[in-house]
């Protein structure tokens, strides 16, 4: 293919499958782009903007092309083209929301840990809700300040409450109020912070990006869609861990390291395991003929 026909917005991947989607935001959450530097990004910025514009720099390469849109994808919002702040970026998630994750997880047995690490949980939410909202929709300082506070409260709430009521309860129940609490905070968080979506409607477009006009509707259900995947991915590590660590603080040797309990829940927080005969028979059949039976498990990083 020619790259003066190269067209860079372009979906990579099939994105009327599942597999393409998961690419697409695999490779639009790669935490290895936080590293770069803002130059670096810019020049990405500039590459895409000049494929755009049917100007490309000569010995330029499609794999290129490629990556450039992967930085710019990862580091400037869809709507303004401007450069997010680091955190609130969607490459941050893994390694940002993986520490918050494990602390809540490890902090969870008296309320001034509690009301700390939920703090900093919603601090964190919100500031990614920001980062990443409809910027066709803009929401003022007063509108973020409350849903900010509303959020923080509710969160904080949940978790004290159930903190103060669980202590009579089996030490497994007193585990699961992070979740319960980040499952209620985000159920106030960002409906609140995009608020202005709900109001006045999104943008809704045909299927060659020609706008159509605004949808309420679209926006009720996007934005339920985003609290309901939030929760779900929150799930397996909030509910499980405390399960898996219930049983490992019996052993000894972990009563003995009691101050790696917390980097150890981060970890495994983002990292977790499958064995081999569940993988796909392709891959399953490539490493049992390299490595036989040495290998039983293998391990990946399934996000946040």
């Amino acid at each position: 293919m020619a790259l003066s026909s190269f067209d860079i917005d372009a979906p990579r991947w099939d994105q009327s499958t599942f597999m393409g989607r998961l690419k697409h935001f695999f490779n639009v959450t790669d935490f290895r782009t936080v590293l770069l530097s803002d130059s670096r990004l810019d020049e990405a910025k500039a590459l895409v903007e000049s494929c755009r514009a049917g100007s490309i720099p000569p010995g330029t390469t499609e794999e290129q092309l490629h990556y450039a849109k992967k930085l710019y994808d990862s580091a400037f919002h869809p709507d303004t083209g401007d450069r997010m702040n680091l955190i609130g970026r969607m490459s941050f998630q893994v390694p940002g929301g993986m520490a918050i994750t494990g602390f809540m997880l490890q902090f969870y047995r008296t309320v001034p840990a509690v009301v700390f690490w939920q703090w900093v949980n919603q601090s964190f939410n919100a500031l990614v809700n920001y980062t990443n909202r409809n910027a066709a929709s803009p929401i003022t300082p007063k509108q973020i300040g409350v849903a900010y506070v509303t959020a923080t409260s509710t969160a904080l709430a949940t978790a004290v409450g159930l903190n103060l009521y669980t202590k009579k309860a089996p030490p497994l129940v007193a585990r699961w109020v992070p979740f319960a609490a980040v499952a209620a905070a985000n159920c106030v968080n960002i409906p609140m912070m995009r608020q202005q979506e709900i109001l006045n409607g999104i943008a809704v477009t045909d299927e060659n990006g020609n706008k159509l006009g605004h949808s309420q509707k679209a926006a009720v259900k996007g934005i339920t869609q985003v609290v309901i995947s939030r929760i779900t991915m929150a799930a397996p590590g909030m509910i499980i861990m405390p399960i898996i660590m219930q049983r490992l603080e019996k052993f000894k040797f972990m009563q003995r390291i009691t101050y790696l309990h917390a980097p150890i829940q981060v970890m495994m927080v983002g990292v977790f395991s499958m064995s081999v005969s569940k993988l796909e028979p392709e891959l399953r059949d490539v490493i049992v003929s390299k490595y036989g039976d040495s290998i039983q498990q293998v391990y990946f990083n399934k996000g946040l």
